[in-house]
């Protein structure tokens, strides 16, 4: 198997460091194209942070995090094919290390540039994402050094090339393998641009979002191993021996695309795992016809700590890389989030009392986030409002209002237990 590692230097880099370290999150989807029928989708925007960010670094810091998973809008830094515009971004990468908050970069989450025909369908879509990921990385040597190439790419493939339901809008197993391929051969040539540019000062963070399954259809084999399709085709692990070699070739999946992928293998130096107790596992019954899509859901259970410890485990061990749980939280009231953070924080504690090289622990988000149905609704966007974060946004002015969530996670992340 080949495959692109950045070695490390004779510091200890922050994923070899023998502790737990505890982030936060800023939900930062941006899926500036629409269609009829359809509102541009700008997390940051929705929920102010464009003009709260300054406050919101120091809230986080506050909190306790030594870290952030934050992510940059391409398609504002990039606002044109042949002009870009680092104004905004130059003072957040200040902010950041005044606060001295160390990034993980979503360099990419789930949106493209306005200017990008096809967006992810376009062909020279790899090689401008790896451009754009060189740019950044060119830019602020030594202060980004954290980068996620694309967020959950299972999750955008699905939504973007099998649901139709984000651009470039395709549909079915064909735009399925489309996307697969566009997306991967991006995360690949991002990796290596920015390898190329920022040599060993990098490290990068692959975060996939958890798929779990339940239930008596027969789907549920093929199901649990789509769930690890892309970070196996992106790290080299796919070939004519995998489980979904042949689903795949069916579908317009090649000997140049399996060729490609193997000469372009990057290994992630940690994988992050996206899992929340009651939307990662789904019930898949026999003769459902539900696709499990974005207006055909399936079932969900609530599979607390047992699916947590589930995929952290089942990710370190198929990867061999430490594990960061780069999200999670629980959607309600203040005091069912309290259990959540308790238990789950509980729950990473034993996994690496037992041997598991959890790295991480992420509270995303910082604030409450505007739902993804906000984008086909016409209604004010706190309509759509998630009570999931450590402060709550308050009605009408966006305010930011810490509430006891954000005194649990401090206590969590500074009572210096975070040590094997």
């Amino acid at each position: 198997m080949t495959g692109l590692k950045v070695t490390g230097t004779g510091t200890m880099r922050w994923y070899e460091q023998n502790k737990l370290h505890f982030a936060i999150g800023f939900e930062d989807t941006f899926i500036p194209q629409t269609r009829p029928g359809e509102r541009a989708l700008d997390e940051y925007e929705l929920t102010g942070h464009y003009e709260h960010w300054h406050e919101d670094f120091g809230a986080a810091s506050a909190a306790g995090a030594s870290m952030v998973r934050w992510g940059i809008p391409w398609y504002r830094i990039q606002p044109a094919r042949d002009r870009w515009d680092w104004s905004w971004l130059d003072r957040v990468v200040d902010r950041l290390s005044e606060v001295e908050l160390e990034p993980i970069v979503d360099l990419m989450h789930y949106g493209t540039p306005l200017w990008l025909e096809e967006q992810f369908a376009h062909p020279d879509y790899p090689k401008l994402v790896a451009e754009y990921g060189a740019r950044v990385a060119e830019r602020y040597p030594g202060r980004l050094n954290a980068f996620t190439p694309l967020n959950e790419p299972l999750l955008n493939v699905l939504y973007c090339g099998e649901y139709a339901y984000w651009p470039p809008y395709r549909k079915g197993n064909e735009g399925f393998v489309t996307l697969l391929r566009a997306i991967s051969r991006g995360i690949s040539l991002t990796q290596r641009a920015i390898a190329d540019v920022a040599g060993e000062h990098a490290s990068f963070v692959h975060v996939e979002a958890s798929f779990r399954f339940t239930g008596d259809s027969d789907k549920v084999p093929f199901l649990r191993e789509r769930a690890y399709v892309v970070q196996d085709l992106v790290t080299g692990r796919l070939d004519d021996r995998h489980p979904l070699a042949g689903h795949l070739r069916a579908h317009g999946f090649t000997d140049e695309d399996l060729r490609w992928a193997h000469e372009h293998a990057v290994q992630p130096d940690v994988m992050g795992v996206n899992y929340y107790p009651m939307h990662s596992t789904e019930v898949v019954e026999a003769g459902s016809t539900q696709d499990g899509g974005p207006f055909d859901l399936r079932p969900r259970v609530n599979a607390w700590t047992e699916g947590l410890v589930d995929v952290l485990t089942a990710y370190a061990q198929r990867y061999g890389r430490p594990v960061f749980l780069t999200e999670t939280a629980w959607t309600g009231t203040v005091r069912e989030r309290l259990d959540w953070l308790d238990a789950s924080v509980a729950a990473v504690h034993g996994l690496r009392d037992s041997g598991v090289d959890v790295i991480g622990y992420t509270w995303w988000p910082l604030f409450d986030m505007i739902e993804w149905t906000y984008r086909h609704a016409t209604g004010p966007a706190l309509d759509h409002r998630l009570a999931m974060g450590l402060f709550d946004l308050e009605e009408g002015t966006l305010r930011r209002l810490r509430n006891p969530v954000a005194d649990r996670f401090h206590h969590h992340a500074t009572s210096g237990s975070q040590g094997v």
